[in-house]
């Protein structure tokens, strides 16, 4: 009963515990992390709730505990919170750790040319499938801000590949692998069919749409705050200038 909330604190437990090393101490991004996740979160909370609604997918009461909000577990709703934590720190610490590991800007390019191309081509003869249609849509156009955010894609294109680890063994459990019944049951007439054992290859879509979306995010905060942060500073060395330039007069 209780295996979908399992899943979420192990999926956040290690890294949680390693937010304090004093080394990384990624603490200290906090706010603009949780601050991302909020606004990403929001925006997937209803879309899943709406999809909920609609029978595109949902939930086996006999893995979550019996509380809903919005028509969803409570679990669904820390799925949103843990997951992207998760990930989130793995990016960082990989960046932390290899700052110089990243594609070159060709090759992301391509890459994502091509995504975008099989994207395309897939929703004009699936365009029937709402799972498909709106997921892989929304794809597009974050693929398309990654083009021009393509710094980010360098990096996330490779830490992606690290989080797919941990991503298929949790999501290959949430879909039915290695236990009796799915935890999150998907309505097939809506999506392509398509499995990698158990997990819906548009899954993968839309976990990169979840987090690359909150590292779009966490860069854009982290540029306000600095640029806020210069900026209070200038002020203080402008008002200390003149504040000398005044006594110096008085003098």
């Amino acid at each position: 009963m209780y295996l979908y909330l399992i899943l979420n604190l192990a999926s956040i437990s290690i890294p949680f515990a390693y937010s304090f090393h004093r080394k990384m101490n990624f603490i200290k991004y906090w706010k603009t992390i949780f601050s991302s996740i909020l606004i990403v979160g929001l925006a997937f909370i209803l879309w899943d709730a709406i999809f909920t609604l609609d029978g595109v997918w949902g939930f086996n009461t006999k893995y979550h505990l019996p509380y809903k909000l919005l028509g969803l577990p409570i679990e669904e709703w820390l799925f949103f919170i843990c997951i992207p934590y998760a990930s989130v720190f793995i990016h960082y610490a990989l960046d932390y750790y290899y700052p110089k590991a990243e594609l070159s800007k060709k090759l992301t390019y391509t890459i994502t040319l091509l995504i975008i191309t099989i994207l395309a081509i897939t929703i004009i003869f699936h365009s029937d499938k709402a799972y498909t249609l709106v997921n892989f849509s929304l794809a597009i156009i974050i693929f398309c801000i990654g083009l021009i955010k393509i710094k980010y894609l360098q990096k996330f294109y490779l830490s992606f590949l690290i989080i797919l680890i941990p991503f298929f063994i949790v999501n290959g459990i949430l879909t039915g692998s290695f236990i009796d019944e799915p935890i999150v049951w998907y309505n097939d007439n809506e999506n392509l069919r398509i499995r990698i054992v158990t997990i819906p290859v548009e899954d993968i879509v839309y976990a990169f749409n979840l987090l690359f979306l909150n590292i779009l995010f966490i860069e854009k905060l982290k540029y306000k705050r600095k640029k806020i942060s210069f900026s209070s500073n200038k002020n203080i060395t402008t008002h200390f200038v003149w504040a000398l330039a005044l006594i110096n007069f008085l003098v």
